[in-house]
């Protein structure tokens, strides 16, 4: 039988059986926790650059088909599961998973014990990783750590221009026309743009390197910024655009990657989280209403806000309140801008996979929109 290795940073070592493409694959190793929506973790762009290790032992029993799709590829670096499944049983697949990551030249491990390869990475933190399988298993173990140890880090690094839309191009809102949103894609979701056009919301999606002049030459009620991969440290022309866009006082919503780097408009720090949040089934507490929402999550980096929960911009952008909380770890997950009509979270009210507890605040950009404009 082949061979397949899993192969950390820290010298650790997996063996199993390769799984979708064979070969080699160098990324961060991360957990996600979702035991439903494999194919919405594979197909979002925020992934990318990762290694993602599923902790639901049985994976692939659904097939995967076109709908359920976040993005136009898989973006996944590597994939490891523990129990493959040996058939498809569902009336919408439309492929089989192994052939879908082969496909996309995925490189894959099974076979492997992933509830001690998770209590691993909970303990020593997310890390650089390989999938080596075929010829390169072969290779002597101490080549392969080497090879690892050689790959870049995510700390400090830029993914969006990777996963970014090549040309703008909008989206028409269904139903009567509430407004239009300008949307920055660091790495967007369809479902996001499906939810806000079945609000009556019009989007106009730009790259990732935008200037302020051109979105804000699309006459937007709104601007948004997209979830997606990377360090939002090494997002300084991204942080700059939104600056000018709170400085006029335009209506800003952030999911993820656009909560971290309203964050660093706003004027304070991003650091690196030990192991992140990813998957599902994460408990939120909204401050402003008392409630827990269940959520979903894929971010690896948070804000820092000492004090609070009210605080002034250290950039200048008057109040801010951190809205929301993890209850896990008190991390930051929300941020309300008190004095300018800009608002964000940590986690994904967009996760088509479930759960669905957060939908409600694409309801809220449109609150803001319409109050928006009654105010002008």
């Amino acid at each position: 039988m082949n061979q397949a290795l899993l192969v950390l940073e820290d010298g650790r070592v997996f063996r199993g059986q390769p799984y979708g493409a064979t070969g080699t694959t160098l990324g961060e190793a991360v957990f996600a926790t979702g035991m439903t929506g494999y194919q919405e973790t594979l197909t979002d762009p925020s992934y990318a650059g990762q290694i993602v290790v599923q902790t639901a032992p049985h994976i692939g029993n659904t097939g995967v088909n076109a709908r359920d799709e976040e993005s136009s590829k898989v973006w996944v670096a590597g994939y490891v599961v523990r129990d493959p499944s040996r058939i498809v049983s569902n009336f919408r697949s439309e492929n089989s998973l192994p052939t879908e990551l082969e496909k996309y030249g995925v490189v894959g491990i099974a076979g492997i014990d992933t509830r001690a390869l998770t209590r691993h990475l909970r303990s020593r933190g997310s890390m650089r990783a390989g999938i080596f399988s075929g010829e390169a298993a072969k290779a002597p173990v101490e080549d392969l750590v080497a090879q690892v140890n050689g790959a870049v880090k995510m700390q400090g690094l830029s993914l969006s221009d990777v996963v970014t839309t090549a040309d703008s191009y909008t989206v028409a809102a269904e139903g009567e026309k509430i407004g239009r949103v300008a949307i920055l894609d660091l790495g967007i979701k369809r479902s996001t743009i499906e939810h806000m056009c079945a609000r009556g919301l019009e989007v106009v999606v730009f790259p990732a390197r935008v200037d302020a002049s051109t979105l804000l030459a699309a006459n937007p009620d709104a601007v948004f910024y997209s979830n997606g991969p990377g360090d939002p440290e090494a997002a300084e022309g991204q942080v700059s655009v939104l600056r000018e866009i709170l400085s006029q006082k335009i209506p800003f919503f952030g999911i993820c990657f656009g909560n971290q780097l309203l964050g660093r408009a706003l004027g304070f720090e991003t650091y690196k989280l030990p192991f992140g949040h990813r998957g599902i089934n994460q408990p939120v507490l909204d401050r402003k209403t008392g409630r827990v929402e269940v959520t979903a999550h894929n971010h690896g980096f948070a804000v820092k806000v000492e004090g609070g929960p009210e605080v002034e911009s250290p950039a200048g952008f008057g109040r801010v309140t951190v809205s929301h909380v993890s209850l896990n770890d008190d991390c930051v997950e929300g941020l309300e801008c008190l004095d300018i009509p800009a608002f964000s979270v940590q986690y994904h009210p967009e996760a088509a996979a479930g759960p669905h507890d957060s939908n409600y605040l694409f309801d809220r950009l449109v609150d803001l929109i319409k109050t928006n404009k009654v105010a002008k």
